[in-house]
């Protein structure tokens, strides 16, 4: 009887430990902003728009974001990348970052149902878009970086 008692507790301990490693390493792909003296600013879950499809409709038609998500558009090649707010419902942040993921430009507060070309100067392979004052809130400006994490950023065609 004695052996049976004492077996449960630690069953409920393993699996508890396994739920939580389970859970630490399925954290899905985020993406980490460092600012340029390497301290952390956020930290961002993401969906990643790697495709055109999934390009071209964004964060369209939805009500909300949370606080700490967004959405990072992955592009072969650095261009200069024009967005626009067309039946887009929520104010966001959009983080231009080059190839060596640093921010070379924001669009703050990007107007919901905007129809104006929204770009920064120079050539940008990754756009983080996060909720509008995001940036503000959490201190993230040019020269900032991105690290990402849980994922390999590659665009699928």
């Amino acid at each position: 009887m004695r052996g049976k008692l004492g077996s449960a507790p630690i069953i409920s301990v393993l699996l508890a430990a396994l739920l939580a490693i389970a859970a630490a390493c399925d954290r899905g792909p985020r993406v980490t902003i460092l600012a340029s003296n390497g301290s952390t600013l956020a930290t961002v879950k993401i969906e990643i728009a790697d495709t055109p499809q999934k390009q071209e409709l964004g964060l369209m038609y939805r009500d909300a974001l949370a606080g700490d998500a967004g959405m990072l558009f992955v592009f072969a090649t650095p261009a200069h990348q024009v967005f626009w707010m067309k039946n887009t419902r929520i104010p966001l942040d959009m983080l231009f970052a080059d190839s060596q993921q640093r921010i070379i430009g924001i669009v703050a507060n990007a107007e919901p149902y905007s129809e104006a070309r929204l770009s920064v100067p120079g050539d940008s392979q990754y756009v983080l878009e996060v909720n509008g004052g995001f940036c503000q809130r959490h201190g993230v400006k040019a020269g900032d970086r991105l690290d990402f994490l849980g994922f390999s950023p590659s665009v699928s065609n």
